[in-house]
């Protein structure tokens, strides 16, 4: 009988570089092609046969619980609270009395495009990883005969250009949290957090091995930038059905069916998410959430908040939940 993993996700952060969206959105909300990006992650650890998720959460915990509650019924769900941002060891640590046998590892605001299967399914323990150009800005690992034989957080020298990406699958977590409980207890900290890295570094110096898995790519959700990307990315694998009346579309776009597009331009590379009303506006490379309204606007490059009203000629703007902006009426012309 094959063991059952149980994914541990760590959704705790307050994605600060996101704001003004994440004031009243936990990041991890935030849309990215048709769905929540946490939507996207459970998305893929369902399709790979995962049925036991225990979620960290913290800032705006409550609106992540209800937004899982409500579309993933099927699953088993359960809820760490992390109320000190303490680093993602400290997360991790958290879910101690959640999960025993196998677990997977997998950060809540990245979307990876990889083959689960080879974690799941692998007799070692395994960690994704990727060539980067600047691996100063990850966790390093160096490989000798297959194997990782050292790993650093954000090392000033990096030993490889191999970036640690974000996904871990373990046999036996009573191994990995026994790494964990040692940091905690220690009080060592990098940076002024509890690092993963680092309970990973004692667990190969008492001789376990780790086993490096490239993985084809890797889309973080950041900042408004690589929000945007990441949007670019979803829209470009899946091919979205779209039907308008009256309107321009350039695809790839995704049009929520409750949404209501008019005398507009929509595309490439745009989102428009339920109950949003676009009129007499075009939109490209731009993320529109839920219930916005978008009236002679033209935007590319833009982030709009769920309930946000925009009107007037803009080429681009970023603007969180409920807020409203109304640019002069005699920019309002297309």
């Amino acid at each position: 009988m094959k063991t059952e993993f149980t994914a541990v996700v760590p959704v705790a952060g307050a994605g600060t570089r996101l704001r003004p969206h994440t004031y009243t959105y936990p990041k991890v909300l935030l849309t990215v092609g048709n769905k929540p990006i946490i939507g996207h992650i459970i998305d893929e650890l369902s399709a790979a046969g995962i049925k036991k998720i225990c979620l960290v959460t913290g800032y705006l915990g409550g609106k992540i619980k209800e937004y899982i509650s409500s579309n993933y019924q099927g699953l088993r769900v359960s809820y760490v609270e992390q109320p000190e941002a303490k680093g993602l060891g400290h997360a991790i640590w958290l879910t101690r009395r959640c999960v025993t046998g196998p677990v997977l590892v997998t950060l809540g605001d990245t979307i990876i495009s990889a083959d689960l299967g080879k974690f799941l399914d692998s007799k070692d323990d395994c960690i994704a990883v990727k060539e980067v150009a600047d691996p100063r800005r990850f966790g390093v690992v160096e490989v000798a005969n297959g194997y990782i034989k050292s790993m650093m957080e954000k090392p000033e020298k990096p030993a490889s250009n191999l970036a640690i990406v974000g996904i871990y699958s373990f046999k036996n977590s009573a191994k990995l949290y026994g790494s964990l409980e040692r940091l905690v207890e220690s009080g060592r900290t990098t940076r002024g957090e509890i690092q993963f890295t680092d309970a990973l570094s004692l667990m190969l110096k008492g001789g376990h091995k780790l086993k490096p898995v490239a993985i084809d790519g890797w889309y973080d959700c950041g900042k408004p930038e690589t929000l945007l990307e990441t949007n670019r990315y979803i829209l470009n694998r899946k091919k979205f059905p779209v039907k308008v009346k009256n309107s321009l579309i350039i695809p790839p776009v995704y049009i929520a069916p409750t949404a209501r597009v008019s005398n507009s331009i929509i595309g490439p590379y745009a989102s428009i998410g339920e109950g949003a009303v676009i009129d007499s506006s075009i939109v490209s490379d731009s993320i529109i959430n839920e219930n916005a309204s978008i009236t002679a606007m033209n935007l590319n490059g833009s982030l709009i908040g769920p309930s946000a009203i925009a009107v007037g000629r803009r080429d681009q703007i970023n603007i969180g939940e409920n807020s409203e902006v109304r640019f002069d009426k005699r920019d309002c012309d297309l």
